[in-house]
């Protein structure tokens, strides 16, 4: 018995015609033995749950940099709720909610220590720049390692996905043009969560121009942006959010960019964060014989810049490892007896 096979012949009946299907996927960059259970996806999506770059992503900032509070976002729990979003709307269109549910997983796994802080200084510091999209695609492609292979060899559509699944870039499936208002409908709306927990906002103080399109609480704004972007895209070779719902929403992502993300409260440990991985990163720039063998021993057949080397481990940090390394490199210890 081939469960996959079964799995793909039922994808034919259950989902548009403008889907993905896993049995006419584009393949993997190493060929490999199909399963008999799982589809080529489906493995995608096990393949980065399994990994360590996934793992970590529990003890790395989403907003708020390293929340002692229990109910705040981490990127892990970001990642979860993009993912349920994402399989909501996949779902919803008849679209290949296992494509979307591996790329959803997967599209923050290059992300550095402390967010988007942290991204901003791995990109001025680095000559070549730093996008976490495209560190995402190295981690799957290259530094994830197992003893079977380099990299988890995803297939070309969930490559496709994370990489354009955010910026101007545009993902070739209708599975990763998914991912991109998942993602974004997943941080505005968590995001003010997290914001009115600490204090920063509240929920009166968001503009009643937008809530009165988009509701006035979280699960309202969530489920009008999904109910929006379906409603639009049922049955069409497109994923586009009705007009109305879509301005409302990039005003709002726009009142978080000036009320929480740039707030003086959110980015006072901005400064530290810059001189912590600054000095990290010219620490490990000035003897790379200081970076874990582990680590240098994936660059033995590969042309790579002592930059990459450095901004790759560094950008695999969690945000309480990095803490942890300045401290031992740069604070004495006590002497004891």
């Amino acid at each position: 018995m081939n469960l996959r096979v079964e799995r793909e012949k039922l994808e034919h009946k259950m989902f548009f015609e403008y889907a993905t299907f896993a049995d006419s996927c584009l393949g993997r960059k190493k060929e490999e033995e199909k399963c008999n259970i799982r589809t080529e996806f489906q493995r995608d999506r096990d393949r980065i749950i399994h990994s360590k770059s996934f793992r970590r992503l529990k003890h790395k900032t989403q907003v708020f940099i390293s929340p002692e509070g229990d109910h705040f976002r981490t990127r892990l729990t970001h990642t979860l709720e993009v993912s349920q979003i994402g399989r909501t709307i996949a779902r919803a269109l008849r679209l290949n909610e296992d494509l979307v549910e591996a790329i959803a997983l997967g599209h923050d796994l290059g992300h550095t220590p402390f967010g988007h802080s942290g991204e901003a200084v791995l990109n001025e510091l680095k000559s070549t720049g730093f996008i976490h999209g495209e560190q995402s695609l190295k981690v799957v492609d290259f530094l994830e390692r197992s003893d079977k292979r380099i990299g988890l060899n995803l297939t070309e559509e969930v490559r496709d996905g994370i990489l354009n699944h955010s910026g101007s870039g545009k993902a070739k499936t209708l599975e990763g043009k998914i991912i991109k208002f998942a993602d974004r409908i997943a941080y505005i709306n968590h995001d003010i969560d997290d914001a009115i927990r600490a204090g920063i906002i509240s929920e009166a103080s968001l503009p009643k121009e937008l809530t009165n399109v988009l509701g006035n609480t979280s699960s309202q704004r969530i489920n009008k942006m999904i109910n929006a972007l379906v409603e639009n895209s049922y049955g069409k070779p497109i994923v586009e959010m009705e007009e109305e719902v879509y301005q409302a929403t990039m005003e709002l992502r726009q009142y978080m960019f000036k009320n929480v993300y740039m707030d003086p409260v959110v980015k006072s440990e901005e400064i530290k964060i810059k001189r912590l991985l600054t000095e990290l990163y010219n620490f490990y720039m000035e003897d790379l014989s200081r970076i874990p063998e582990n680590h240098l021993s994936l660059y033995d057949d590969r042309n790579h810049s002592d930059e990459d080397i450095v901004s790759d481990y560094i950008a695999g940090m969690t945000d309480t490892y990095a803490k942890k390394q300045l401290k031992n490199i740069f604070i004495p210890k006590g002497w004891s007896i």
